[in-house]
């Protein structure tokens, strides 16, 4: 298996330089660094010699990708490209175009993000599952059928609906909770409650109908068919035979987006004014904040090659018969 990972690994740097390529072009595509000094500074009439001054002090006033009027290795090393992106790869997140730490940043802004993302992650995945196995159970009846029309239904709510009606019930009319904020200490609690119930009911029908065709499809197989045979009721049926052999597919699906949660919740942490990666992204997307775009980008590219990793592993985990090859 090591052999495995680390040949994973290797694979992973030419999509991670390409992905930096790829956000380096895109960026200055749109915005040049004479745009970006004028944005920052913020003044309607900059003079040169600000512009000048921003783009010197941040290292944006060389050439993107090759240096002609340098000699050697430095034609390659002293450019926009090597100074602000391949550093990546050693985490060296520099400073952001506002001149502050981005690594610190990330650092504090990761932990309200945790704070909502994994309690949704985990009441989503139980609830659904538990759903899912409950409708698979009484498929055929009324309840199956209404509880799939409900699932659709819930499913062609747009997140935002969930977000607002959220907001106007529990917080303007209830007064439960607050509309928006965040307080990382003992009154934490009422600040998290409204957004991962939120973001809880609103995956809630997606999630559902998913693991309920995924046992659906297993019910009709052969050694399902077997288990029945030997006069297990449906309830060990479902239970003992047909959720642990669907285990890989839901095993692709929930630990694919394990690191990503690190990342937050771009639209909920807007909303309610959480102030998780999330937002520091959007913000830093507002701002054209270059330097904590390609920080956030290179992040969650890394992050997402490490969830196929992991799913990867956790695919011989549930079942013995895999070999990583």
């Amino acid at each position: 298996m090591s052999a495995y990972i680390a040949r994973r690994v290797l694979y992973a740097l030419p999509i991670l330089l390409g992905v930096n390529v790829i956000t380096f072009f895109l960026f200055f595509v749109v915005n040049s660094p004479d745009d970006m000094a004028r944005m920052h500074l913020g003044s309607k009439h900059v003079t040169p010699q600000a512009v000048e001054n921003w783009k010197a002090e941040r290292g944006y006033d060389k050439p993107l990708l090759w240096n002609a009027a340098r000699d050697g290795l430095p034609r390659v090393t002293d450019t926009i490209f090597y100074r602000h992106t391949l550093k990546l790869f050693l985490f060296e997140f520099g400073q952001s175009d506002s001149g502050r730490d981005i690594a610190f940043d990330i650092s504090q802004r990761m932990v309200p993000s945790l704070v909502v993302t994994l309690p949704v992650f985990v009441l989503e995945l139980l609830l659904t599952i538990s759903l899912a196995l409950g409708i698979a159970l009484l498929r055929g009846t009324y309840f199956d059928t209404w509880a799939v029309i409900v699932c659709v239904a819930m499913m062609s709510v747009s997140s935002l609906f969930y977000i607002i009606g959220g907001q106007f019930l529990f917080g303007k009319v209830l007064r439960l909770v607050p509309i928006s904020g965040f307080d990382g200490d003992s009154a934490m609690l009422k600040f998290i409650a409204l957004p991962v119930a939120v973001s809880v009911i609103a995956g809630l029908g997606y999630g559902t109908r998913w693991y309920r065709t995924l046992f659906l499809e297993e019910i009709n197989r052969d050694y399902v068919r077997t288990a029945r045979a030997k006069g297990l009721s449906e309830r060990a049926v479902l239970f003992k035979h047909v959720l642990r052999n669907a285990l890989i597919p839901i095993l692709t699906g929930v630990v694919v987006i394990l690191p990503t949660l690190f990342i937050g919740n771009l639209i909920i942490e807007a909303f309610f004014g959480i102030p998780g990666l999330g937002s520091y992204t959007i913000e830093a997307i507002q701002s054209q904040d270059f330097a904590i775009v390609r920080a956030m980008v290179f992040l969650g590219s890394l992050l997402y090659i490490v969830g196929l990793i992991l799913t990867d592993i956790s695919y011989t985990l549930a079942d013995p018969r895999v070999r990583l090859t």
